[in-house]
């Protein structure tokens, strides 16, 4: 059933957060439901981050009311839960184009508003940088307020413990708001998530707080003496009681749990903390999904929506049956063929930051349970811990997004290529992911790879090359990345080998040899469909390049010889991708032809559709065609 209407008279009258803070505290209550329908409103209309945004309702509308925003400054992790920071910060009106080409991104971004002071879209950045800016206004004698809010997922990250180690030594002026709702995307994994669990359920730690001031008031003289050591009494006594916090002991006063949806408690706890200084961390138990009962039932799966999702979710639905089947992704196809080699080769293990379902891991989780390691965010760790189960005989699959893989090619190129390491990274969305935007894109893989002695760099155009890639990646003794984008897998395009190993190229379409002018088109992975029709139109050679490395040079180049021009097309960076390369070897093997390199260009493409997107950067079809065109007629007249 469709949203019911609702006013929203005290929401109506926020511009900026200065508007908040003018609002009676009786107030606040309602203009927080207000806020929770018009998130539900707005994601129906746009689609988007779901669930993370409606369990920070409450404390989003405490942040704003209690600090001095933007002079004190908020930095959000991740950022998709900032969907209501926004409303509150005057992008309400522009929020019906969130995600959308031209709209607000669906992350903080500082070219935005002032009041985001630091870009998201990965994890586990926040403390890093509220600490910077806490320094900074320590050197330049400001009293402003930093403030990092960041889950319980994004804390296991090692960049956040880098970050609270420095800060607790530092002392620095920093508050970190932990926003504990057991959830990163998929559910919480590991020691971290277990000690907050403790430290949710421990009474002793409640009793043990509020009755120490009591306590040593009643005490008299003795009292005072006590009060005067009452920071290592306590200390002590927490490390006898086993109740002392890790976030203790890397230097932080730790406060809470506290509910997160309670507003008044949260109120008065921020107005305290605010008049604090030194390292601060205040543990918010929240709920993800809150106020949304599908949402709270399967945050995962509410985690994001596309548009009309919430009313879909809130019908009982009667037409699943009518629905045709679409064709399975990518992502979907990799995942099967992963679980048939599970099934027959019991060294295949495989490896998740944090990301089961986005990885299309849940059916190896159901039945290989014992063999699937979700480490959390944590991606370094993730490509390190294949490389020491490869060297006791294991074959370790890593499933990981290219934009998260960026964040561990330290780790790729010293622990894995440099030994040889026969570990294979499946790296889904390749390429431009759309509404996410920038941040999530995965531009760079290809780039990255190319440089990489020993790493194989597997490019499949369908189905049929992304098992054949699996395959070969998991009986190479050595490693190999295989990359697909985040869309339909088409089934088979044909083709036949320009040799007879496993990475030889396919041909497509051999153009006729009185061509108007004969072009030699190069696809690389998902482009090569797109470059089908385009291939007849011209009448050109279209081959299917299916492997960056090894690169099959000679083979390439004595069907360049053959033409006058030779154009590559890759949804990746232009700069230092395949493209490159290949004209480089080309030339490198007598073959100096004229060259057009299509790929995305030099620049951060922004949030849009998929297509859009592609459009932006030129390598949709249409694009694709006319730029092909217009290089061929320069061709020509030279």
């Amino acid at each position: 059933m469709p949203l019911s209407p609702r006013q929203t008279h005290l929401l109506d009258l926020i511009e900026r957060p200065a508007d908040l803070r003018a609002l009676s505290r009786g107030s606040l209550a309602a203009l927080a439901e207000e806020m929770r329908h018009a998130l539900l409103e707005q994601v129906e209309a746009t689609g988007g981050h779901l669930a993370a945004n409606l369990g920070v309702v409450e404390l989003t509308l405490a942040l704003h009311r209690v600090f001095d925003t933007p002079y004190d400054r908020l930095v959000w992790d991740v950022g998709h839960q900032t969907y209501l920071h926004k409303m509150l910060t005057g992008r309400r009106a522009w929020m019906s184009q969130l995600r959308q080409h031209g709209g607000p991104a669906g992350f903080t971004r500082r070219a935005e508003s002032e009041y985001d002071p630091f870009g998201a879209g990965h994890s586990s950045t926040s403390i890093s940088a509220a600490l910077g800016m806490a320094l900074a206004a320590e050197r330049k004698g400001e009293d402003r307020q930093a403030v990092a809010i960041i889950g319980d997922g994004a804390m296991t990250a090692g960049q956040a413990f880098e970050a609270l180690n420095h800060a607790g030594d530092r002392q620095a002026n920093l508050l970190v708001i932990l926003n504990d709702n057991e959830m990163s995307i998929s559910a919480n994994v590991g020691a971290l998530n277990q000690h907050l669990t403790r430290l949710r359920s421990n009474p002793v730690i409640e009793r043990f707080r509020h009755s120490g001031e009591e306590m040593l008031a009643q005490a008299g003289p003795l009292g005072e003496l006590l009060g005067s050591t009452r920071a290592g009494l306590r200390d002590g006594m927490r490390h006898l009681l086993g109740t002392s916090s890790l976030f203790e002991e890397l230097g932080f006063r730790y406060f809470g749990p506290i509910d997160g949806h309670d507003l008044d408690t949260l109120l008065d706890t921020l107005t305290n903390l605010r008049e604090q200084r030194g390292p601060r961390l205040l543990h918010v138990v929240t709920q993800k999904g809150r106020g949304l009962a599908p949402a709270e039932r399967d945050p995962v799966g509410f985690h994001g929506v596309g548009r009309n999702g919430v009313s879909r979710a809130m019908s009982p639905s009667t037409d699943k049956a009518k629905k045709p089947v679409a064709p399975p992704t990518w992502t979907e196809v990799a995942a099967t063929r992963l679980e048939h080699h599970a099934e027959n080769d019991e060294r295949v293990v495989a490896i998740t930051p944090a990301m089961i379902e986005g990885s299309g891991l849940k059916g190896f989780a159901a039945r290989f349970p014992e063999r699937l390691y979700d480490v959390g965010i944590a991606e370094q760790h993730a490509v390190t811990l294949a490389g020491g189960l490869a060297t006791e005989g294991l074959r370790p699959v890593v499933a990981i997004y290219s934009t998260f893989l960026q964040r561990a090619w330290d780790q790729v190129i010293h622990d894995i290529a440099l030994q040889d390491l026969p570990v294979t990274f499946l790296v889904d969305r390749a390429g431009l992911v759309g509404p996410d935007g920038p941040t999530h894109a995965g531009s760079f893989d290809l780039s990255l790879g190319m440089s990489v002695p020993n790493l194989a760099v597997a490019v499949p155009a369908h189905a049929r090359d992304l098992a054949a890639a699996i395959d070969w990646a998991l009986a190479h003794d050595g490693p190999c990345l295989v990359r697909y984008p985040r869309d339909q897998c088409p089934d088979d395009l044909g083709g036949q080998p320009l040799g007879e190993a496993a990475t030889t190229p396919h041909l497509l379409h051999r153009g006729t040899a009185d061509a108007p002018r004969r072009v030699l088109l190069i696809g690389i992975g998902a482009m090569v469909e797109r470059l089908v029709p385009i291939s007849e139109t011209l009448d050109a050679t279209l081959v299917n390049l299916r492997w960056a490395r090894p690169l099959a040079t000679e083979r390439l180049a004595a069907l360049a010889a053959e033409h006058d021009a030779v154009v590559t097309v890759e949804e990746g960076s232009r700069i230092g991708g395949v493209g490159s390369e290949l004209l480089l070897a080309l030339a490198e093997h007598g073959v100096d032809r004229p060259g057009l390199r299509l790929g995305l260009e030099d620049r951060f493409i922004e949030h849009g559709t998929r297509d859009e997107c592609l459009a932006d950067t030129g390598l949709d079809s249409r694009s694709i065609a006319t730029n092909i065109a217009a290089f061929l007629d320069k061709v020509s007249a030279t």
